[in-house]
């Protein structure tokens, strides 16, 4: 049977290259980092290669990155680093962040900080203006994600960054679902702190990075040793870091090339479902969105249906709702932009990647538009 993989929102594929620039690190240069001694310096000098590898490519300084374990931990970090080094303030974030930001402004809530969740369009967009307005003397910090890792969105970040630029207030991104799939600088954009992930790019899972730019003031969330800058204490996953920086370095040669690849992939698919499956819609900007992130609401079919249909035929997506307590209940980030619950309750995500080919491409639209078919005629509301 074939296998098309369709979920390189959730995690991508270690590429070779970089697995090959990692085992080193797990058997002779396995040396303590912060050692003096020449295992040690081995050691080191592969963190300062995949530090200075990153920088470059984000157009900051190396002393500006600091590894952390992936995006969560790095939203952490970013969050309550900033909220520790002024306590009480008020935050501004939407209501369709990651998780990883969501819970953790809302643990941020219960210690006295206040929080604005600003709402987004039919699109998934925030409004600058909205976030100007969302403004207080108090607020010490914005945090809106690059892209939405559901529909692909891709937020109005530079325009943001110039708000916060005009009031001197910290600017945090999380951008993992962008990092290495569209060019990003922090310097051009005004964001100040930026979360990052290797998982999301052909890199190994458990490693991630926090952009901080230089003099913002924030407190280090995780005591210990004075790793990092003294910003993130604990023993540096080497090996992971080292894939890190390999995974970024490829992504400087492939990354315009196939952005433009899985772009028209991507709109094959939308295409050829739109013309053959009834009540199906597009969610997200049209235009505005990641290259290869397609999420589609299929009216009256609940999307785990379709999703466990394709998997039976090799083919990997990603559901738009989940279930919760044993019922289903849609996306948050679908009904945030106002979607009827009959068509979010239908939303399925595709996102393609270095793998994808057009054969793949043909296979789903094979297999998808009957697969839709039937599970209507199964329903009551397709009997009737």
């Amino acid at each position: 049977m074939r296998r098309v993989y369709l979920d390189h929102n959730a995690s991508t594929p270690v590429h070779p290259d970089v697995l090959a620039a990692m085992m080193p690190y797990f058997s002779e240069r396995f040396g303590n980092a912060s050692s003096i001694h020449g295992f040690g310096r081995e050691a080191r000098e592969g963190i300062d290669i995949a530090r200075e590898s990153i920088a470059r490519f984000l157009g900051v300084t190396p002393d500006e990155i600091v590894f952390t374990s992936g995006g969560t931990e790095s939203d952490n970090l970013a969050v309550k680093g900033v909220a520790g080094a002024r306590p009480g303030g008020h935050i501004i974030t939407t209501v369709v962040e990651h998780h990883a930001l969501l819970r953790t402004c809302q643990a941020l809530e219960k210690m006295g900080h206040a929080v604005t969740y600003l709402p987004v369009d039919g699109d998934g967009l925030v409004d600058p203006d909205d976030v100007r307005h969302a403004l207080r003397p108090d607020t010490i910090l914005i945090s809106i994600q690059t892209a939405n890792s559901e529909t692909g969105t891709l937020m109005p970040v530079a325009d943001i960054g110039r708000i916060a630029q005009e009031r001197g207030i910290p600017f945090h991104c999380d951008g993992v679902q962008t990092f290495g799939k569209l060019p990003i600088s922090p310097r051009e954009t005004g964001i100040t702190l930026m979360s990052m992930s290797a998982h999301k790019i052909y890199g190994p899972k458990g490693i991630g990075a926090l952009y901080i730019g230089k003099g913002t003031r924030m407190v280090s969330v995780q005591h210990g040793g004075d790793h990092e800058r003294r910003r993130r204490a604990g023993t540096e996953h080497v090996p992971g870091i080292v894939g890190f920086g390999k995974a970024v370095e490829l992504r400087t040669r492939y990354m315009a090339e196939e952005a433009v690849r899985v772009t028209g992939l991507r709109d094959r698919l939308w295409e050829g479902v739109r013309q053959t499956v009834a009540d199906v819609r597009l969610n997200g900007h049209p235009t505005r969105r990641l290259p290869g992130t397609l999420n589609m609401s299929f009216r009256g079919i609940e999307a785990e249906s379709i999703i466990l249909g394709l998997d039976l035929k090799g083919i990997g997506t990603s559901a738009g709702s989940a279930c919760t307590s044993g019922s289903l209940e849609p996306s948050y980030v679908i009904t945030a932009m106002g979607i009827p619950v009959d068509w979010a309750l239908g939303a399925v995500r595709t996102s393609l990647g270095a793998s994808t080919t057009v054969e793949d491409i043909d296979y789903v639209l094979e297999v998808l538009p009957p697969l839709a078919q039937k599970i209507r005629a199964m329903s009551p509301a397709g009997a009737a």
